[in-house]
């Protein structure tokens, strides 16, 4: 078997070691580093990394359609705690199994974030960022993501904390940098609309009110374990929306706990449901981030591409 393995920000050879050296393995592993350039240069690879690592591989990975192990060494790692892979052990059992012949293999839906003002021309960057056409109309720039797409007050926070040093980061950044941004960010007033399916050009208005938060959701986690879409799988083909309005600033601060058990379901002033597609629109282009990085700016259109990815799984 031949094995490809990418080392996100922080991470040596050293951290690789584990895998390479288990004696339980029953077939030799040929090893590389770095990513194929084609799916015929490898069986499987092993990326070790937080969300954003992830993030930045999506297209390549897409394109090679080989299994991938998720080994979560970033400093955020809520797409390996989607998959149940919350620590090195969890990804060392997996590689067992997989290496063991087990099939633990899942192929799981992605996120799509396409940019509605985008110019740029056909092509696909290293991030996995790509753009398309449809007939004679303008290329739309397309990102990739696995966990949560947002637009208003997430986006700053995630703006906030990627400022933050990279070990705050991973010992609540998140959650440090929305402190301060909750008593300054004023809702902003949004449109959002949904499609029935992946291909009608039919939208319906589900939302147009000053808002705070809109989510995007693929996985259910988001912001080092807060659980903002605590319904959403990521093989249904659907994103989970969760939209937060116009809620004063104090309640805000002490609503945000009840993210961390999905309990904010419960407020009023949430709204949350499904769909394959939805457009959001602003009067004024805002900030869209993805897996906590920044995508591009509104407005855009949010689907989902299904069985996108295949995973290595416990």
């Amino acid at each position: 078997m031949r094995a490809a393995a990418i080392l996100g920000l922080g991470c040596s050879p050293r951290d690789l070691a584990p895998f390479q050296a288990d004696e339980n393995q029953l077939q030799k592993i040929e090893w590389r580093m770095g990513l194929p350039a084609a799916g015929d240069e490898a069986d499987v690879i092993l990326l070790l990394g937080g969300d954003g690592t992830i993030h930045r591989h999506l297209g390549p990975l897409v394109g090679l359609g080989l299994p991938v192990l998720v080994v979560p060494a970033g400093s955020g790692n809520d797409f390996a705690r989607a998959l149940g892979l919350d620590s090195v052990r969890d990804s060392l059992n997996a590689w067992r199994k997989f290496c063991g012949g087990s099939g633990n293999v899942r192929e799981l839906d992605l996120g799509v974030v396409v940019s509605l003002n985008s110019t740029a021309t056909n092509s696909a960057d290293m991030y996995g960022n790509f753009t398309s056409r449809e007939g004679g109309a303008p290329a739309r720039h397309s990102t990739y993501f696995a966990c949560v797409a947002g637009v208003g007050l997430d986006t700053e926070v995630a703006r906030r904390a990627n400022q933050l040093p990279r070990w705050l980061r991973g010992h609540g950044g998140y959650a440090l940098s929305l402190a301060p941004t909750i008593f300054r960010f004023a809702p902003l007033p949004m449109k959002i609309l949904t499609a029935s399916d992946a291909e009608t050009q039919s939208w319906t208005a589900k939302s147009d009110q000053p808002t705070l938060l809109a989510a995007f959701a693929n996985a259910p986690i988001y912001g080092d374990g807060m659980r903002i879409a605590p319904r959403a799988k990521m093989d249904d083909g659907l994103l989970d929306v969760c939209i937060v309005g116009g809620v004063n600033p104090v309640k805000l601060f002490c609503m945000f706990p009840t993210v961390y058990f999905g309990l904010h379901l419960k407020i009023r002033d949430v709204s949350y449901f499904h769909s394959p597609r939805v457009r959001i629109e602003t009067e004024h282009p805002v900030d869209v981030y993805a897996d906590g990085e920044f995508v591009c700016q509104t407005p855009v259109e949010i689907r989902v591409q299904k069985a996108a990815l295949k995973v290595i799984v416990p």
